[in-house]
C-alpha cells in the first residue's frame, strides 16, 4: 500500500516535536509547539475517545466502585468549573495533582491513563498521554544529573499526565547522599511553571505514600487529593482471570473455577499481594502448564477443545510454581492451599 506523504510528513513532524520536547529546553517547547501547528490535519492523531466512551470504560473495569465513584466526582466538578468560566463566574481554584494509593495490581496506572484522556476530553489537556516513571527514571548518578533527568521526563509530558510510580523511593529514609530530595525539588518547581500543561499523579503502598507527602512542605498542598485503591476480592479476582481467559480464548475445565477460587481465597492480603498481576501470573503459568501436559500426552494433532481447556491440574500445577502447595486430599472442607513459608 503506498504511503501518504501528508501521513508521512505530520509524523516526521511529530517525532521531531517530542524531541524537541525532551531534549531542548523551553526553546524547544516552543518550537515543538510551532511545528504541531504546521501538522497537517490528516496527519493529526485522531480526536479519542469521548467522554461517554471514558467513563463507560472506567465502568466496566472490575471491582474498584469507590474509585470510580471519586473518579466521577471529579469530573462532574470539573465539567461544572468549566460551565460556570464560561458563565462568567469565578472557579473554585483546586489542585489537580493526584495521590493513588494502593498495593500493585489493583489498577492505578489504568485509571491514570483514562483519566489523562478525561482530561483532555474536557479540554484541560491539549494531548492528554500518560507518561509513566519510577525513581530510576528521575534521579541521576551524580551530582547535578537529576535536575537534569527530572525536567527531561517532565517536557515529554508536558500537555499530558506525569504517572510516578512508587514515588516513596524518591523520599528514602536511610541513605545519607541521595538525590530523591533534588528530584522532588524539580518536580514541584515545574509543576507551577507548568500548572496550566501538566497533571501529575503520584502513586504507591498507603503507609509509604504519607512518609512521601511529609518530606517536603510543597507537596501535601499541591498533592491535596487522594484516592484509594482497594485490593481485589476473591470474587473479582476470578472475573479478571475469567477476563484472561476469554481475551487468549482459552476455557476452563471442569473444577479448574473452584481450584482458582481456593487460590485467590488463600492468598494473604498485603503489600506484597499481586492483585490483578497476580491473576495474571496464575493465567500464565496455567497456560504453561497446559502445553507442557499436552507435549507429555505425546499428542500429534490435540483437538481443538483439548488446545483451549485448561483443567483443574493446570491450575493446580501453576499455583505450585508460584509457592502454593495442594493440601492432602483427606483435608476438604478447608482451603485447598496453603502458601509455603518463606524461609522453608
Amino acid at each position: 500500500m503506498p504511503r501518504n506523504p501528508l501521513e508521512e510528513a505530520g509524523r516526521a513532524l511529530r517525532t521531531l516535536g517530542d524531541r524537541l520536547r525532551e531534549s531542548a529546553g523551553p526553546e524547544g517547547e516552543w518550537l515543538a509547539d510551532q511545528l504541531e501547528r504546521l501538522q497537517p490535519d490528516r496527519a493529526r492523531p485522531d480526536e479519542g475517545k469521548s467522554m461517554e466512551e471514558l467513563q463507560a470504560e472506567l465502568d466496566a473495569l472490575v471491582g474498584l466502585e469507590t474509585v470510580k465513584e471519586q473518579v466521577h466526582a471529579l469530573v462532574a466538578f470539573l465539567e461544572v468549573q468549566a460551565l460556570r468560566k464560561q458563565g462568567g463566574l469565578p472557579e473554585v481554584a483546586t489542585s489537580q495533582h493526584l495521590v493513588f494509593l494502593g498495593n500493585p495490581g489493583t489498577g492505578k496506572t489504568t485509571v491514570a491513563r483514562l483519566l489523562a484522556q478525561m482530561y483532555r476530553a474536557m479540554g484541560l489537556l491539549r494531548r492528554g498521554h500518560l507518561v509513566e516513571v519510577d525513581r530510576a527514571g528521575l534521579v541521576g548518578q551524580w551530582v547535578g544529573s537529576t535536575a537534569l533527568k527530572t525536567d527531561r521526563v517532565i517536557r515529554r509530558a508536558v500537555d499530558g499526565v506525569l504517572f510516578i510510580d512508587e514515588a516513596y523511593a524518591l523520599a528514602s529514609e536511610h541513605e545519607r547522599l541521595d538525590f530523591g530530595p533534588e528530584a522532588i525539588e524539580t518536580l514541584l518547581k515545574r509543576m507551577e511553571d507548568l500548572r496550566e500543561r501538566l497533571i501529575v499523579i503520584v502513586a504507591g503502598y498507603p503507609r509509604l505514600m504519607q512518609r512521601f507527602l511529609e518530606s517536603n512542605p510543597g507537596l501535601r498542598s499541591r498533592f491535596a487529593r487522594e484516592i484509594f485503591f482497594p485490593d481485589y476480592s476473591t470474587q473479582e479476582l476470578l472475573a479478571i482471570t475469567r477476563a484472561f481467559v476469554r481475551e487468549h480464548e482459552y476455557a476452563l475445565g471442569e473444577g479448574a473455577e473452584p481450584t482458582l477460587e481456593a487460590v485467590f481465597g488463600s492468598a494473604p492480603r498485603g503489600e506484597g499481594f499481586g492483585n490483578a498481576r497476580f491473576a495474571r501470573t496464575i493465567f500464565e503459568q496455567a497456560v504453561n502448564m497446559h502445553a507442557l501436559r499436552l507435549a507429555r500426552a505425546g499428542l500429534d494433532r490435540p483437538s481443538l477443545a483439548e488446545l483451549q481447556t485448561l483443567t483443574e491440574e493446570d491450575v493446580r500445577a501453576a499455583a505450585r510454581m508460584l509457592g502454593e502447595e495442594p493440601l492432602p486430599e483427606q483435608a476438604a472442607g478447608r482451603s485447598l492451599f496453603r502458601r509455603r513459608r518463606q524461609n522453608a
